[in-house]
């Protein structure tokens, strides 16, 4: 049984061509399946039964299986959910008075292994499909009870959360699809957001491709630092990242990249760091998102205190450059940015390794 959540509108449309449907057929299956979060072909009334027949024979519409629903005491919600063979990812939603976002996971793990990341020490074991991605954003719409003609709840889907979008991107850039399709999600480039640690090569891959906006995870202003804390800096060093950042830029929804910086206390937190990021900023067009850092078992690092992320902040605002302080939600439910685990079948024995303790961290 093919699994039409596995399909954008073009691949969705050549699918029903194959078997002598025409494209409108193929329409209209997708704002079912999508815009109304039927998966009854059934249902779906305006299409011919004959078609609805053969739909029952030969597909299905399957989203990942909700194995716990979480709620944080403010609001967070977190749903743990099984992608088979003793994996499950983690897909968190956000609400806000003016918005609602919602957190969606790329992969079962991540191969990257940023020092201080949850998901990165449970390891890798595979890429989700194109139907598990977006099959987070076609479940959550139902689970929030969404209205197809009402207002969004869900009205911002950041790429943030297990894994490494831009290290699976042809499902991700066909999930990308249907989210701004509007047969579909119909959601602005700008309330897109794809957050890479900096894989070059398909940097430039999604501006040709899908040009939403680009969240970079710094995290360190120089790169002995940086290889520390995000290993891929080694392959893709700042001065190459920056540069894709501003070839980024001519096709992005936003005039700048938010550059998100984990708060590591003694780490990477001394008034150095932020000069030396103001010095970036002079490079690329960016605003910063400081995010505090969120503890999880065994992770070698501390947060690092109010006053000094308020200092650390300063520095930056008074040199002219939008800063922001990521308000820290679902910390109590585990949900929080660099906390999702999920479970991972790990295939790199990454968990065996010993965590790297904080005074062996370059400065």
């Amino acid at each position: 049984m093919q699994n039409l959540l596995d399909f954008d509108a073009a691949a969705l449309t050549e699918w029903f061509a194959e078997r002598g449907e025409k494209p409108f057929r193929a329409r209209q299956v997708l704002r079912w399946m999508h815009r109304f979060g039927e998966s009854d072909f059934d249902a779906m009334t305006d299409v011919a039964k004959s078609l609805r027949t053969k739909l029952q024979a030969s597909a299905c519409v399957v989203p990942p299986t909700v194995a716990r629903d979480t709620l944080s005491t403010d609001g967070t919600r977190k749903w743990l959910l099984d992608v088979g063979n003793a994996n499950a990812v983690e897909t968190v939603f956000i609400p806000e008075t003016t918005r609602g976002t919602l957190c969606v996971s790329s992969q079962a793990g991540c191969a990257l292994d940023c020092a201080f990341c949850s998901t990165g020490k449970q390891g890798f074991n595979r890429n989700l499909s194109a139907a598990e991605i977006i099959g987070q954003l076609w479940l959550a719409n139902r689970l929030l009870g969404a209205e197809p003609n009402g207002d969004r709840i869900i009205s911002n889907v950041v790429m943030m959360g297990m894994g490494e979008p831009l290290a699976n991107f042809d499902n991700v850039v066909s999930a990308l699809n249907l989210m701004l399709d509007d047969n579909a999600y119909g959601l602005s480039r700008r309330r897109v957001t794809v957050s890479t640690s900096g894989i070059v090569p398909a940097m430039d891959r999604l501006r040709d491709a899908c040009p939403v906006a680009l969240a970079v995870s710094l995290h360190a202003p120089n790169d002995a630092l940086r290889d520390e804390l995000v290993p891929i800096n080694k392959k893709y060093p700042l001065k190459e990242l920056l540069a894709a950042c501003e070839r980024y830029l001519v096709k992005a929804p936003r005039d700048f990249i938010t550059f998100e910086y984990v708060m590591l206390d003694g780490v990477n937190d001394h008034d150095e760091h932020a000069r030396q990021l103001i010095d970036i900023a002079r490079q690329v067009s960016c605003k910063y998102n400081l995010i505090p850092f969120n503890p999880f078992p065994n992770s070698g690092f501390g947060r690092s205190s109010a006053a000094r992320i308020k200092r650390f902040s300063q520095i930056l605002q008074d040199a002219g450059i939008v800063t922001t302080t990521r308000k820290t939600r679902g910390d109590d439910v585990d949900a929080a940015c660099g906390q999702l685990a999920g479970q991972v079948k790990d295939k790199t024995k990454r968990t065996q390794r010993r965590v790297v303790p904080i005074n062996e961290v370059s400065r």
